[in-house]
């Protein structure tokens, strides 16, 4: 297969990707095309004042850890100062078959590490011929997170929520694994079997301190991480209730070692949805 004369020989071109050279895609575009890397300022741009852009900013992430398995769940709100700046925004997302991260802070830079963070799991897949394990996984989003840090101190901070199946643990119901993050790229397991990150958080956690049992059921945490967003979305505005009129739900997914990373289905959550609704009719409070 033949190239023309100007692409072969481009910084970035295909001679580079085809070149030998390290083994992540990360450090392929760095080298070659680094303007592409989530958190970068553009050749050109003036640094500095990004605390001053109204970009828009996603809350809220739920996870939690059940019997033989993860579940990790978002809202769908996506705000800008005191602004509604997108009603059906999706924050989580599987990034490969046994995992998915959830997205908190600055949307845009936070889309694109996801994305980056997916391909680089693929392309480690290809180019070693084995999955990463889930602590490399972990580590690996740690690194892309710190990489973020100089846009971090501009304003533009992204926290994501990272969960998946562990299928080398010697016991399956203990598979499930949440990892946090900080700003700096700080990474933390999460013992308790819960956690939550962006602006309703505290008030997810605090639902689910009441409400969650590590050994319970799929369908019981399910319902339990839907718990936990309404009521994060009734005491933050920045948290997005389930809006029954435009039928926007929840974004859950499930991890399991038998089906692996699963997002469940739109009926099935509109399900949970309104047993929730009729539920908190009779009782606010839940």
């Amino acid at each position: 297969m033949s190239f023309p004369e100007p692409a072969r020989r481009a910084p970035g071109g295909m001679d580079a990707y085809l070149a030998p050279g390290p083994s992540t895609f990360t450090d392929l575009l760095a080298s070659h095309a680094p303007h592409l890397l989530p958190g970068r300022v553009p050749e050109g741009a003036a640094p500095g004042g990004g605390a001053a852009l109204d970009v828009p900013h996603g809350t809220t992430i739920v996870a939690l850890v059940f019997d033989g398995g993860v579940v990790i769940a978002g809202d769908r709100r996506a705000t800008s100062g005191n602004v509604i700046a997108q009603r059906d925004i999706e924050k989580v997302f599987i990034t490969d078959a046994y995992s998915a991260v959830g997205i908190a802070g600055s949307a845009g830079i936070a889309l694109e590490m996801v994305r980056l963070f997916s391909v680089e799991l693929e392309h480690y897949e290809k180019i070693e011929g084995t999955t990463l394990s889930l602590d490399g996984k972990a580590t690996k989003l740690a690194g892309m997170v710190r990489a973020n840090l100089g846009a971090a101190l501009q304003g533009f901070v992204v926290v994501p929520l990272f969960v998946g199946y562990d299928t080398e643990a010697p016991d399956p119901s203990t598979a499930g694994r949440i990892v946090t993050y900080d700003a700096t790229g700080g990474r933390y397991d999460e013992h308790l079997g819960y956690h939550s990150v962006g602006s309703g958080s505290v008030f997810a956690k605090s639902a689910l301190k009441k409400r969650h049992r590590t050994d319970a059921d799929l369908a019981t945490t399910v319902r339990n991480a839907v718990e936990a967003l309404y009521d994060a979305a009734d005491d933050d505005t920045a948290t997005g209730g389930p809006d029954l009129t435009r039928r926007l739900y929840p974004i859950v997914v499930s991890i399991t070692g038998a089906e692996g990373a699963v997002r469940r289905p739109e009926a099935e959550i509109a399900d949970v949805v309104a047993q929730v609704v009729a539920g908190r009719t009779e009782n606010p409070g839940g």
